[in-house]
């Protein structure tokens, strides 16, 4: 087995579950978007998220340009959306799959999405090949159920309570 860091790297986050996302943005009337699962919390005042995205994705420049994003969960349903924004397909092509809407700035979002959160650009911080957006939530509208597509070891799963195997909180 090699042990360079990139492969140690590699395979460890491998090991990481995270609940897939759609990035998704408007500039000049063209919608754009891509498959994140590099999105977390960050703060509660001001709330707040992050988002890595590489420096290459077509999504970075419309973004930081229009200065407004959407970070749309996906459910365990939605793993064809995913596959679209994560490369299957270019440009319009990526929103041909799902419930889209648009808020009243031209943002689109994913109408039956686990959740919707809608950021205004707050920051950004170059490192290595991507930069980190920092998102500061403005609104956004969630699902009662949790039904989270999960990204794991190169697949899509789901989660499930413990709870419901016996085991407690």
């Amino acid at each position: 087995m090699d042990t360079s860091i990139e492969d140690i790297f590699r395979h460890s986050m491998r090991r990481f579950a995270t609940t897939v996302s759609v990035i998704t943005c408007a500039r000049g009337g063209v919608r754009h978007g891509m498959t994140a699962t590099a999105v977390t919390a960050l703060c509660m005042e001001p709330a707040s998220l992050l988002v890595c995205i590489n420096a290459r994705a077509s999504l970075l420049t419309p973004l930081l340009q229009e200065g407004a994003f959407c970070i749309n969960l996906l459910q365990s349903n939605q793993a064809g959306i995913s596959r679209l924004f994560g490369g299957k397909a270019k440009g319009e092509a990526r929103f041909a799959e799902g419930s889209w809407q648009a808020d009243e700035a031209g943002i689109p979002f994913l109408a039956d999405a686990q959740a919707s959160i809608f950021c205004l650009v707050d920051g950004v911080i170059p490192y290595g090949t991507h930069r980190i957006i920092i998102g500061r939530v403005e609104r956004g509208h969630f699902s009662p159920a949790f039904q989270p597509l999960i990204y794991q070891d190169g697949t899509y799963m789901t989660s499930r309570s413990l709870s419901a195997q016996g085991v407690g909180a």
